[in-house]
C-alpha cells in the first residue's frame, strides 16, 4: 500500500476514460472499522496483545495508532503488511497506561470523538485538539453524556467544539440520555467504552439517530470481541461493566465507502467494475449504495467474493440517504448524468462533517455546469451540459474522490488539494487512473 504521507502536486487533471472500463479493482480497508478495532484492541485484556489485518493505512488511522502510542500502548504497525499489533503493558493496573496525554487528531472526527470517550477510564488529565476545522465541529454532546456518567469533560473554550480537556477518576457508568441528530459517532464512542465502566450503563438516544448502520457496526464489533450490549430499536441500550474483551486476531473488511466511487465509475462511464473481497454480508451500511445505482438503471451481480456495478441508461431519483450519507456526494457525481433530476434527502448533518458538504456541493457541481437546488437537508441536482473546471476540495477527502469521477467523462476537470485524499484513501488516484488498463473482468 502507498505511503499515507506520500506526495501530491497542487492540482490534479483527471483524463477522461477512452472507453467504458471493465475492471477488477481492491480498495484498502474499512476506515470506519479500523478505527474502532484500534479502540477494542487498545482495551483487550489479552496480555499477548490483538492483532489486526486488513487495516486501513491513511492519515485518520496513523492520527489514531499515534494517539494510543501516546496514552501508553504499545503499538507495532506494519504499514506494508497492513497489520497492527497492539497490547496494554502488562505492569500497568489502570485501563488508560498514562495520566497525563495531549493529543492531535489533526481532521480525524472519529478519533476526536472515540478517543474523548475512551480516555474518561483513565485516572488523570488529557487534552484533545485538531486542525481549525476540528475546532468548529460540535462535540458538546458527547462531552454533556461524559458527565452524566461520572467524568469532567468539557470544552476548552466553552463552545461546544475542541480542543476538550477530560479530568478523569474512571467511568462510572450509569444511565445517560444522548441525541442523535448530529453524529453517529457520540453514540458509537460511548458504546466503545462503557464496557469497561465500574457500573453497568443504560444509554437512551433522544431525537432521530443519523447513520443508523455505523452504530449497528459499532455493537456487532463490540459482541465479536466478547463484550455484552443489548440493544433494543435502535433508541434504548443497556452495558453491563466491568467486561473483559480479548480477541487474538481480527480482519478488517475492504472499505465500501472507497468502494462506491468505483462502482460510481462504473454506472458514469457504462463500464463494468467489480470490487473485490467487499460482499452484501459487510459490516458496513454503505454497502447498499449499490441498491441506489441499481434504481438508477445499474446491473448488480452481488456474489461470494466481491460486487460488481454495470453501467446502464440512468435515471434520477428521490432518495433518503440518512443511513448511507458518506456515500452522498458520491451519488450526487452520478446524478449529473442521469436523465431528470436527482434529489438527496434528510442528509442535514453533513453540514457538520470536514466541510459543510451540502453547501461545497452545491458550489462544486454548479462550477462545472450542473443545476443544483440547496435546501436544508439535501439537494436536487438537475442534470446540464457540463464543462471542465478547477475544483475546491475544501480539504475534504470525499469532495476530492467524488468530483474526480466527474473527470471519467467531462474533460478539463482539475482537483485542488488532491492530497486531502490521504485522510482515507492515499492512493485513490493511482487506483482511478488503473481503470484504464485493466484487463476485462467477467460478472462473476
Amino acid at each position: 500500500m502507498s505511503n499515507a504521507n506520500q506526495s501530491y502536486p497542487e492540482k490534479l487533471a483527471v483524463e477522461p476514460l477512452t472507453r467504458p472500463p471493465q475492471a477488477k479493482v481492491r480498495v484498502p480497508g474499512s476506515k470506519s472499522i479500523t478505527n474502532r478495532a484500534l479502540v477494542l484492541a487498545a482495551l483487550s485484556d489479552n496480555s499477548y496483545g490483538c492483532v489486526l489485518r486488513g487495516v486501513l493505512h491513511s492519515e485518520d488511522t496513523e492520527v489514531m495508532a499515534s494517539a494510543l502510542t501516546r496514552l501508553g500502548f504499545e503499538v507495532y504497525a506494519d504499514w506494508q503488511a497492513d497489520e497492527v499489533s497492539i497490547v496494554r503493558p502488562q505492569t500497568v493496573d489502570d485501563v488508560i497506561p498514562l495520566s497525563h496525554a495531549e493529543l492531535f487528531v489533526a481532521n480525524s472526527g472519529t478519533t476526536m470523538r472515540f478517543l474523548t470517550a475512551m480516555v474518561s477510564l483513565g485516572k488523570g488529565r488529557y487534552r484533545l485538539d485538531g486542525i481549525p476545522r476540528m475546532r468548529e465541529r460540535p462535540i458538546e454532546d458527547l462531552l454533556r453524556a461524559l458527565r452524566q456518567l461520572g467524568a469532567q469533560a468539557q470544552s476548552e473554550n466553552g463552545n461546544g467544539c475542541p480542543p476538550v480537556l477530560i479530568s478523569a477518576n474512571g467511568l462510572s457508568g450509569g444511565h445517560v440520555r444522548i441525541k442523535g441528530d448530529i453524529s453517529s459517532q457520540f453514540l458509537s464512542a460511548l458504546l466503545l467504552t462503557v464496557p469497561f465502566a465500574q457500573n453497568d450503563t443504560i444509554i437512551e438516544v433522544d431525537g432521530k439517530l443519523v447513520s443508523w448502520p455505523y452504530v449497528a457496526m459499532t455493537v456487532e464489533m463490540l459482541q465479536r470481541w466478547g463484550l455484552e450490549v443489548e440493544a433494543k430499536d435502535g433508541v434504548r441500550f443497556r452495558i453491563p461493566g466491568r467486561q473483559e474483551s480479548g480477541l487474538g486476531v481480527f480482519d478488517i473488511e475492504p472499505d465500501a465507502s472507497a468502494a462506491s466511487y468505483f462502482w460510481a465509475a462504473a454506472a458514469i462511464t457504462g463500464g463494468q467494475i467489480r470490487v473485490a473481497d467487499l460482499t452484501m454480508h459487510s459490516l458496513q451500511g454503505d454497502v447498499r449504495f449499490v441498491e441506489v445505482l441499481e434504481e438508477m438503471g445499474c446491473t448488480i451481480f452481488r456474489g461470494d467474493s466481491g460486487i460488481t456495478v454495470r453501467g446502464g441508461p440512468l435515471h434520477g431519483i428521490d432518495v433518503d440517504m440518512n443511513d448511507i450519507s458518506d456515500t452522498v456526494m458520491t451519488l450526487a457525481a452520478v446524478a449529473c448524468f442521469a436523465e431528470g433530476p436527482t434529489t438527496i434527502r434528510n442528509v442535514a448533518h453533513i453540514r457538520h462533517k470536514e466541510t459543510d458538504r451540502l453547501a461545497a456541493l452545491a458550489t462544486e457541481l454548479r462550477r462545472v455546469g450542473a443545476e443544483v437546488e440547496e435546501f436544508a437537508d439535501g439537494l436536487t441536482i438537475t442534470p446540464r451540459p457540463l464543462h471542465g473546471a478547477e475544483i475546491e476540495t475544501y480539504n475534504d477527502h470525499r469532495m476530492a474522490m467524488s468530483m474526480a469521477l466527474i473527470g471519467l467523462r467531462v474533460p478539463g476537470i482539475v482537483i485542488k488539494n488532491p492530497g486531502c485524499v490521504a485522510k482515507t484513501y492515499p492512493h485513490f488516484f493511482t487506483d482511478l487512473e488503473r481503470l484504464r488498463d485493466e484487463t476485462p473482468e467477467g460478472k462473476s
